[in-house]
Formats: C-alpha cells, sequence, structure tokens
C-alpha cells in the first residue's frame, strides 16, 4: 500500500508540474505534507533536506551570482565578447556561446541567460541581426555550462547530496568538467553550423509598430473647470473609457504620468486610444480634443524620456498579477504602454491582463527610471540602452571572492557550503550587494523544490518503491545488456524534464537507476551521473527557466524550440552516453 500511495504521489505531482496550475514550491509543500500525514515519513524525514549543505551552497551561489549583477561585472565580460566578434553573426554566435557556457559553469543557468539577455539583444540590433538568431543559443549555451562544474546547476548539486546520502562518495566539483567540455564544444558547433539554420529569423522593427500600438495618439487639452484638477495623473478619470495617459504638457516641460504628478488647468494630455473611441472624449466635462497624430519612437522619447521593452522574469512577484492590481505605475514609475502576451501583441484593457513569465512590456518612462527597473529582479530590460556604470572595485572584489570560494572548495581546503558561504558574507559585508538585494536574488521556490524532492526520493527508498521500478526496467531491458538499461533511464529522465524541473526530474529517476544499477551488479555511481548529465541535455520543449526566459524577447514559437533542439538532444544524449563508461567504468 505504501509503495502504490507513493507511486500514486508521484504520478499527481508529475500531472501538477505539468499543467503549472500551481507554482513549483506550493506542489512541493503539498507532496510533503500527504508523505507525512499518511505516515510514509516522520516530520524529521521529511524535512531532512532544508537543513542539508546543499541548499547553502545553492543559495550563497546565488548572492555571489547577485552581486556580481549588481557591480555590473557581467556587463563588462560582456562587452569584451561582443568587441571581438567583430559584427560577425556567426563569430558572435560561438563568441557568446562560450563565453555563457563559461559563466554558467560557476552561476546558476537562468541567471547568466536574464543578465546577459538585455546586452545580447541590444549588440543584435546594432549588428543588424535578429534577436531570434542569438537568443536561442544563449540559453542552450547557459544550460550547456552547467554540465561543467558541480556547482554549475542546481541538478549537480542535488544529485551529489542524494549520492552522499546513499553512501557514495560526493562528486568533486571538477570531477565532471571534461566530459562537461566535450557536451559544450559539440553543442556550440551543432548551434554554429546545423541550429542557426534552423533557428527563426524574425525581423527587428521600430518598437511601436513591433507591439502593435493603437494607430493614433490624441492631445487633450485640460479646461479650468475640469474634474480632473488636482487629481494624481494616476488616478485620472479618462481610464474608463480604455484610454491610457503617455505624457503630460505643461507650458515647454514633460511629465511622465506618476502619484506625485498632479493635473492642473491648461495642461496639453497626450493620450493613446483606438480611432473610433476618440469621440467618447467629447462626453467628458472639462476636456477638449486639440490635435490627432500617428505616434512613433521618436515623438515618444522625447526629452529626457525613454522607450524600452521590459521582459517578467522567471519567479517574478508580477507572474499570476494584472498590472493594475501590482500597482505597476506607482510602483516602478513608468507607463506600459502595450504588452506582447506570448506571441499576442494585445492592444486593449492591458491593466487587466494576467501577467506571465516571458511577457514583454513596452514601458516609457524617465530615463532615470528605466535605468532602475535594470537592478529589478522581478524584470529585466531589453534594447539599448547603455548599462549601469561598473562598481569598480567592488566587482574586482566579488569576482575575487568567488574565486577564492572555488579555489578553496575545489582543492578541499573547506568544505564547499563553508568556502561559497563565506564568499557570499564578504561580497554582503563589503556593500558589494546589499543585504536586501541579496534575499531577493535568491530562488527560493529552488530551493523548496529541491529540499523537498529530497524528501521524496527518501520516501521512494524508504517504502522500496525505487526498488520496484528499478526491477521492472531491468527485467524489460536487462536482456539487452546494461547499455540498455542505461539508455531507457537517459531516456526517461530526459522525457520528464518536459513537464517537471531539471532537478526533480533527476531526482525522481536516481533512485530507480541506483537500484537497478545495483541489481545488474554495476558501478552506482555510472548511472548516477549519466541520469544526472540526461537532465541536462534536453532542449525539446521551451519549459527550462532560461529557454522560457528568452521566448518572448525572440518571438519565439514552440515548433522554434523541437525544429532546433530535438537534434542536439539525440546527438548529445548518444554522445554522453558512450563516453560515461569510459569516464565512470560500469565495472
Amino acid at each position: 500500500m505504501e509503495i502504490a500511495l507513493v507511486l500514486s504521489l508521484l504520478v499527481l505531482a508529475i500531472l501538477l508540474f505539468a499543467t503549472e496550475k500551481l507554482s513549483v514550491d506550493i506542489i512541493t509543500l503539498l507532496l510533503i505534507s500527504a508523505l507525512v500525514l499518511t505516515g510514509v515519513l516522520t516530520p524529521a524525514e521529511a524535512f531532512a533536506g532544508f537543513g542539508s549543505d546543499i541548499i547553502i551552497i545553492l543559495g550563497s551561489v546565488f548572492v555571489i551570482g547577485g552581486a556580481l549583477r549588481e557591480t555590473g561585472m557581467i556587463d563588462v565580460a560582456g562587452s569584451w565578447v561582443f568587441k571581438l566578434a567583430g559584427g560577425s553573426a556567426r563569430s558572435l554566435l560561438v563568441l557568446l556561446m562560450s563565453a555563457a557556457s563559461a559563466l554558467s559553469a560557476f552561476m546558476n543557468n537562468t541567471t547568466v541567460t536574464a543578465m546577459l539577455l538585455p546586452a545580447v539583444s541590444g549588440v543584435a540590433r546594432r549588428a543588424k541581426i535578429s534577436p531570434s538568431k542569438l537568443l536561442m543559443p544563449l540559453a542552450y549555451a547557459s544550460i550547456l555550462g552547467g554540465t561543467c562544474t558541480l556547482i554549475g546547476t542546481s541538478t549537480n548539486v542535488a544529485v551529489s547530496g542524494y549520492i552522499a546520502r546513499s553512501g557514495l562518495a560526493p562528486l568533486g566539483i571538477f570531477e565532471i568538467t571534461p566530459i562537461g567540455l566535450i557536451i559544450c564544444v559539440i553543442g556550440i558547433a551543432y548551434m554554429r553550423f546545423i541550429g542557426q539554420r534552423l533557428l527563426p529569423d524574425h525581423k527587428e522593427e521600430s518598437l511601436t509598430a513591433d507591439y502593435g500600438i493603437r494607430d493614433y495618439l490624441c492631445e487633450v487639452i485640460v479646461q479650468p473647470h475640469s474634474p480632473l484638477v488636482g487629481k494624481p495623473s494616476v488616478e485620472w478619470g479618462l481610464s474608463a473609457f480604455d484610454f491610457r495617459i503617455l505624457k503630460i504638457l505643461r507650458s515647454d516641460e514633460e511629465y511622465a504620468p506618476a502619484s506625485d504628478v498632479r493635473i492642473e488647468p491648461g495642461d496639453t494630455l497626450l493620450i493613446e486610444g483606438k480611432v473610433g473611441d476618440l469621440a467618447k472624449i467629447k462626453s467628458i466635462e472639462g476636456l477638449a480634443i486639440k490635435a490627432e497624430s500617428r505616434p512613433d519612437d521618436r515623438e515618444l522619447q522625447s526629452g529626457d524620456v525613454r522607450l524600452a521593452e521590459v521582459l517578467v522574469a522567471p519567479q517574478s512577484e508580477l507572474a499570476g498579477r494584472t498590472l493594475r492590481r501590482a500597482g505597476f505605475q506607482q510602483r516602478y514609475g513608468v507607463t506600459v504602454i502595450a504588452i506582447h502576451h506570448h506571441g499576442a501583441a494585445l492592444r486593449e484593457r492591458i491593466a487587466e491582463v494576467t501577467l506571465r513569465v516571458g511577457d514583454l512590456l513596452l514601458v516609457r518612462g524617465p530615463e532615470a527610471r528605466v535605468q532602475a527597473l535594470r537592478h529589478d529582479p522581478d524584470l529585466a530590460v531589453i534594447g539599448e540602452y547603455r548599462p549601469p556604470p561598473s562598481s569598480g572595485r567592488k566587482g574586482i572584489y566579488t569576482v575575487a571572492f568567488f574565486a577564492a570560494a572555488l579555489l578553496a572548495g575545489g582543492l578541499g581546503w573547506l568544505p564547499l557550503s563553508i568556502s561559497f558561504l563565506l564568499a557570499a558574507l564578504a561580497a554582503v559585508l563589503l556593500r558589494c550587494i546589499s543585504i536586501e538585494r541579496a534575499y531577493e536574488f535568491i530562488d527560493w521556490r529552488l530551493l523548496i523544490l529541491i529540499a523537498g524532492m529530497t524528501a521524496f526520493v527518501v520516501a521512494m527508498e524508504k517504502t522500496g518503491a525505487a526498488a520496484l521500478l528499478g526491477h521492472w526496467v531491468v527485467v524489460g531491458l536487462g536482456s539487452l545488456g546494461t547499455m540498455a538499461v542505461l539508455a531507457g533511464l537517459f531516456a526517461l529522465t530526459i522525457l520528464l524534464t518536459q513537464p517537471m524541473s531539471n532537478a526533480a526530474a533527476a531526482l525522481v529517476v536516481l533512485p530507480i537507476a541506483l537500484s537497478a544499477a545495483r541489481e545488474l551488479g554495476v558501478n552506482e555511481r555510472t548511472f548516477a551521473i549519466a541520469i544526472m548529465l540526461a537532465a541536462s541535455v534536453s532542449f525539446i520543449a521551451p519549459f527550462e527557466p532560461a529557454c522560457i526566459l528568452v521566448y518572448g524577447p525572440g518571438k519565439y514559437r514552440f515548433v522554434d524550440y523541437v525544429r532546433t533542439g530535438i537534434g542536439l538532444t539525440l546527438i548529445l544524449s548518444v554522445v554522453v552516453l558512450l563516453l560515461i563508461p569510459l569516464f565512470w567504468p560500469l565495472r
């Protein structure tokens, strides 16, 4: 009964992960609660994963990555790469993927993608290359780079922690580097010679044309007797008629709508709306239409006000909320003009659209406000804007702390958890990143997912569910040989990464793989590392957070990922299965 219960919960968890009706952390906590309430696990067993050194390592890496972003060191490294490319599309792709892979070997791949995405979009426009030709390779490279070191991805850290609890030696920080480098080289070569031809080529257009802003702007003069006089510009009455204010013209000055800017008699309001609705303004007392004009980027960017593309990042607090509920304009000081909602340019009632990860917002506001968005973990600014200046000495300090942590942990001078924790603490103490920002950069959902799924793995081992599934795999494929069993488990992991996160898929298959290895009498470590790598060579669907991050900016479709990634997945699967026994012998 316990085995049936655990397997039923596994199927339910996979279905919930696939439907995305609930966030991964909520699903994980519900799963833990069910295991405790049914008596499968004790509370101590269920929550043991939250106290592991794996959580400390991942949290510290998130903080260090945030410090590198805050100090501008990522922008500096990126600018060097782009200068070396010399404007060549092919050279740019190779250098970009190489740089992203190198960074991702030591940082979370989603963080690397988010940090490089604005710079890549900007350089693509300068080089007159479609961003769709570079952004998917960027996401792929960040995933590939995670196969090079223990800390390259949370999947590696989670697998290492589990096999250590199973009685095997934990992974060394550079143990998988040789095979990881081979994977990266093959992946970059594939995208250079094959994948680049399969990528879509979405030509860049004017931002206003691209986002389908309504055809007409309208200038409205506020009369002295208007009921709008004295009211904050963010609370104006025209919102009831589905018009939006873009800017306020007062004498020779311009103002972006904000809570501290109140409407005065004689103000000219530049509003935007459909031509058929312009007549509604005449029914509003105290307003008069001045003129009508077609919008263009130059008009929207006059003065110190800028137009910018903003991406809703993974784990953003804005996801699942509308602009109105989030108080977007009051919070950020910029106006959302249009939304690109997963392939559809929305033109009406954007304040009521529920935002999703990957949505693009076209915003307008003061340059200082737009620049401030670059430091917000919930958003990523896309466009050709100069990056914030590097903090110089603090950036160098952060790099030095990170290098010292890698050296101390890699050579075994300090436990990995302590070396990275000290590096993160040093970055905070020397104010390379504030403590508030440090907490914001930590991906708490991912930490809960890994800690909780570790408990589920314990449940599979404790009840015998893992042994049963492992036995079925051996019975089904054992007659074809050990490599057939390994290939079957490898394929299962790739299949599960489609509805689940990579780390969760690896942790689900891992106990099954170890049980199968014991039954076959072969090296358990070989099977464990194969499953770990399988979770990082799946590029069939865009469900990995790094891929979701570039989905909107690249204007990709689901089929673009399938067409480009299925060949890469098959090639890397064959390569890994051939190389694994050479690096980690089966017997």
